[in-house]
């Protein structure tokens, strides 16, 4: 993504939030509604945010679409033949491009708390 895509997105986060991952979709359905719309899911230090994009803003968000605690698991990834990966978030199917299917095992294994070993080291 580019660099004012993620500040434009970074226009809807709290705060000091810094940006992990920055994963775009593109959604078929919303809400049962048939429809071509961008979503992006942004992974920062403190949680998940899922914003709104629109039809016609590939690039632009709109409005926040739902906020999740950091520790929620993303996904999965499943990969179709004529789709490609879709990731699922927030009730949400997206059709991601496949670029984005290591950032999003990588923030899910971050966010988890058996992810990363612990310090051997930590009074250091």
């Amino acid at each position: 993504m580019s660099s004012k895509a993620r500040e434009r997105c970074r226009e809807f986060l709290e705060n000091g939030e810094r940006i992990q991952y920055l994963i775009p979709g593109i959604s078929l359905y919303v809400n049962g509604v048939r429809t071509r719309a961008a979503f992006f899911v942004v992974v920062t230090d403190r949680g998940i945010t899922v914003l709104y994009g629109g039809r016609f803003r590939r690039y632009t968000p709109k409005t926040v679409y739902d906020r999740l605690p950091r520790r929620t698991e993303i996904g999965p990834v499943e990969v179709h033949p004529s789709l490609g990966p879709v990731l699922t978030v927030a009730g949400l199917h997206l059709e991601i491009d496949e670029e984005y299917v290591s950032a999003v095992r990588a923030a899910n294994l971050e966010g988890s708390r058996d992810g990363l070993p612990e310090d051997p080291l930590p009074d250091l």
